[in-house]
Formats: structure tokens, sequence, C-alpha cells
């Protein structure tokens, strides 16, 4: 639970000290590059794309049953970090940044809902992936694309303002706390490879 209590302590730090200078720098260096990529990345954390990736999802586990569990925890842990990530940042209520690029996002700002969905939803399949019995060239591409796309969507929160690094620090230890104690409670072993064919 080392993840959850950094995070509740970095959100009480932000939400009282404000972003250091030396991380400042670094955000508004990042800020407005390539900021049509950044808003197409920023896209793949809202409910227009995660929707119907979630409805495929799902079809993959009707046709392939050992696949289920996996894909239950998957839409579990990431509804898990979106509504949390929400949750949060209704009792931290930080103020979002004020030099926004494209669109001004008025929800509160720490934790980001989009670091929370980048780890508790591509990052896991990234991971699931990985470790899946799924054949090796599989594995070796689609994991690491996964990743990549993850790190493109945390990039494109700093580029187009919606967050300072401290907010997305904060999604990404909600995420990895959510997947703990998920991890935790569930019986079945979701990051191993089921037994027998898909």
């Amino acid at each position: 639970m080392l993840a959850l209590a950094a995070f509740l302590l970095l959100g009480h730090w932000v939400t009282h000290q404000g972003e250091p200078p030396s991380l400042a720098a670094i955000e508004a260096a990042m800020l407005d590059r390539s900021t049509l990529v950044a808003w197409w990345l920023t896209w793949m954390g809202y409910a227009y794309v995660l929707g119907p990736l979630c409805l495929a999802l799902i079809a993959v586990a009707v046709r392939f049953p050992k696949w289920r569990a996996r894909v239950a925890f998957a839409i579990a842990v990431l509804l898990a970090s979106w509504l949390g990530a929400d949750f949060f940042q209704h009792l931290f209520a930080r103020p979002r940044r004020l030099d926004w690029v494209v669109k001004h996002e008025t929800a509160f700002s720490y934790p980001s809902s989009h670091a929370a969905i980048v780890v508790g939803f591509y990052m896991l399949w990234a991971e699931i992936v990985r470790r899946s019995e799924l054949p090796p060239w599989m594995r070796r591409y689609v994991a690491p694309a996964l990743d990549l796309l993850g790190l493109g969507i945390l990039w494109s929160r700093l580029s187009l303002g919606a967050h300072y690094l401290t907010d997305l620090a904060g999604g990404v230890l909600w995420a990895v706390a959510v997947i703990a104690i998920g991890l935790a409670v569930i019986p079945t072993k979701v990051l191993s490879p089921p037994q027998g064919r898909t």
C-alpha cells in the first residue's frame, strides 16, 4: 500500500505547497509542442474511445472464455482508476493550470484521470499481453506499443497544459494502488497465462 500512501501524501503536499518551481520550468518547456498530435493522443483517455474499446474487449471475452477473467479485471480496474481519480479530484480540489492549450478543462487537477487510465488500462493491458499465451510476435510488439501509447497520452496532458507533472504522478500512483488491491483480493491470477488454448 506504499503507492496509496505516496498518492495521498503527494496530493496533500501539492494542494498546500503548489508545484515545485523546477517542475514548473519543465512543464513550461513542454507546453504547446506538437499540439495536434497531443490532442489526438489525449482523446485516447476519453469515454468516446474507452467505451468502444471496452465493448470490443467484452466481445473478446464472449468469444474466448479463458480471457474473461482478464477482461473483467481490466474493465474493473479501468472504472476504479477513472472514477476514483474523479473522486479524489474533488477531495483535493487543486485548481487546473491556467496556460491551457486547445481546451480549457474545468475539473480539478489532482490526480490526473488520464494518468490513472493510462496505467489502469493501457499499461495494464500491455502487461496482460506480455504475460499471455499469445504468439511471441504479438507479445513482442503489442505490449511495447501499448506502453508507448500510454507514455504518449501522459505527454499530451503536459503539451496541452491540462495537468502538472505532479498530477500525472498522482494518477499513476492511484492506478498502481488500484491494481495492487485488485490483484490482492481476486482469486484468479489474471497476469499469468491460463491453462490450455484460448
